[in-house]
């Protein structure tokens, strides 16, 4: 599978976005990963439906929206969502799992779920059919700027081992949470190959945008 570029808009500032889309438009980044976060699943507010709109309006590059939301079955209408982009949703979020990933995929959408570092592998084995990737998340959801979870590289490894051994091998792997220049290579070695990279790697003040985006893309170079 492609190693896949996800860049934390979360992280990105605000004033001066136009400029860092251009940057990404240029460097050929995969997708614009969009935290909506409720304050109520998790301990923060976020991005919005109109930012999602908005970078519809300016940008080709399809977004990869991340619903940290109670209920989102119940939501999904309110974003801008087509066929290019993708959109997780939390499995402890919702009753209604399998309902929240059929309205993705009517939309046209890519359906994935999200799995917080404690919550076992086993809450996607009767969705698979539903999904097209795996959000796994490497630390706690709410705030950027944490600490990985050590144990969640061996999670990482276990699902790769558990889609493939049931016949999914085309389902992605995708992580969220302290996704380091180094910490990546070892998520990529364990199966993941979509990278959700935030204040942890491209976005430091170290270098450049273009610096950093060319950096972990060597990282994470098949």
């Amino acid at each position: 599978m492609k190693n896949k570029i996800c860049p934390s808009m979360m992280c990105a500032d605000i004033f001066d976005l136009k400029n860092i889309v251009s940057v990404f438009e240029k460097t050929n980044i995969d997708y614009l990963h969009i935290d909506i976060m409720d304050g109520c699943f998790v301990p923060n507010y976020t991005l919005g439906t109109d930012y999602c709109r908005m970078l519809k309006e300016h940008t080709a590059i399809p977004l990869d929206i991340h619903l940290m939301i109670n209920e989102p079955e119940n939501k999904i209408d309110w974003f801008p969502i087509d066929e290019k982009d993708y959109v997780s949703v939390h499995c402890e979020s919702t009753n209604h799992l399998q309902r929240a990933l059929s309205r993705i995929k009517e939309k046209g959408a890519k359906a994935m779920v999200a799995l917080n570092p404690a919550t076992p592998l086993f809450a996607v084995e009767n969705v698979l059919d539903d999904i097209d990737a795996v959000l796994i998340m490497t630390v706690n959801p709410g705030y950027a700027g944490q600490k990985l979870i050590p144990s969640t590289l061996k999670k990482i490894k276990s699902a790769r081992e558990f889609l493939d051994s049931r016949g999914y091998k085309d389902i992605e792997i995708e992580v969220d949470g302290n996704v380091s220049f180094e910490n990546a290579v070892k998520m990529k070695n364990a199966g993941a190959n979509m990278f959700v990279v935030g204040s942890s790697g491209i976005f430091k003040k170290e270098f450049s945008l273009e610096e950093g985006i060319e950096r972990f893309r060597m990282a994470v170079k098949s």
